[in-house]
């Protein structure tokens, strides 16, 4: 089963058997089911059956799982610490302007993991995207702030969403130069690379509220003078400079790829997760989810690390992202 909350309230599911494919369908729905790296030469997923219903009746058909129980392993700060240097060296030696490591959190569930996280995940409404794919015992659900773009005929949507801070501290946020900095880096990078695309029209910066934390915010249309494919777009675009390196080369996007396998992170974890319907396309970024098989866990969050980054500044943040995810267990 597949996935996509949209922002009308309504979600569009997919029921299996899926057929995979290298290309979107003419016609019909087709979830893009792809790996950070791209690599998957067959990320369309084409489902028997595929109904659109309002998110909350989805969610009902879970509410009933038994209440969450995670056992979560003790967070260890070393093998981080140990990237986290490398990552500042690289920056020092002009390699890096900014890039995105991800540190992941372990744990376990009294009972089978998935019918629990897609009661949280399900529950989370607009401006959050609830996504997932099952797939027999495993799977990965979450609620993403984050569109990468949306596709509508000849005019594209999309957003920078980086800088993060505890809702508390928003006013010291609104005037922190390191968090506005960050957003500028990933702001300013999808200008430069839609500017030839056609006409842009780049809003000004807000604050994207979503109760626990809060994200600087810098939502970008495009009329596009000429037709794009989901697939040209999404090698256009990703990864972003929010979740990877920049300048994004083959030298540091390999870099960035060896560090999240080093940390252990899921291989869908930050990307693109798309819904083609009937000549539209959405897509997400499959950032604040869960990962199971069974009854394992895996939680991960990745910080925007730049010059003026702090280690323990980029661990705490990395703690307030997971603890939101937590969250949604509790807000079923």
């Amino acid at each position: 089963m597949a996935w996509l909350g949209r922002n009308d309230g309504n979600v569009t599911v997919g029921h299996g058997p899926f057929t995979e494919s290298a290309t979107a369908p003419l016609e019909g729905t087709a979830f893009y089911i792809q790996d950070f790296a791209l690599r998957s030469p067959t990320p369309w997923k084409i489902p028997a059956r595929v109904e659109t219903i309002p998110i909350r009746t989805f969610h009902e058909r879970f509410d009933s799982a038994a209440p969450p129980h995670f056992e979560w392993q003790p967070m260890d700060a070393a093998p981080f610490s140990v990237v986290f240097q490398e990552i500042m060296a690289a920056i020092r030696s002009g390699i890096f302007e900014k890039t995105v490591p991800v540190v992941i959190e372990n744990g376990h569930s009294a009972l089978d993991a998935g019918e629990t996280i897609l009661a949280a995940m399900t529950g989370q409404h607009a401006p959050l995207h609830s996504y997932g794919w099952t797939n027999g015992l495993g799977g990965f659900a979450g609620a993403t702030p984050e569109v990468l773009f949306s596709l509508e005929g000849n005019h594209l949507k999309t957003m920078a969403l980086a800088g993060t801070a505890r809702a508390e501290d928003r006013d010291v946020f609104e005037v922190d130069e390191k968090e506005i900095r960050e957003h500028e880096y990933v702001a300013q990078t999808l200008v430069s690379k839609l500017l030839d695309f056609g006409q842009l029209h780049r809003h000004a910066r807000e604050i994207l509220d979503l109760g626990q934390i809060v994200h600087f915010l810098t939502l970008i249309d495009v009329e596009l003078t000429g037709r794009h494919s989901p697939e040209e777009l999404i090698r256009r675009l990703h990864p972003t400079p929010a979740l990877g390196p920049l300048p994004r080369t083959d030298v540091t996007l390999g870099m960035l790829l060896k560090w999240r396998e080093r940390l252990g992170c899921p291989a869908h974890f930050g990307a693109p997760f798309g819904l083609w319907s009937h000549g539209t396309f959405d897509a997400v970024v499959a950032i604040r989810g869960m990962w199971w098989d069974e009854r394992y866990v895996q939680l991960p969050a990745g910080c925007g690390i730049i010059e003026a980054s702090r280690l323990v500044n980029e661990w705490r943040e990395l703690r307030l992202k997971r603890d939101a995810v937590k969250s949604f267990l509790l807000r079923r």
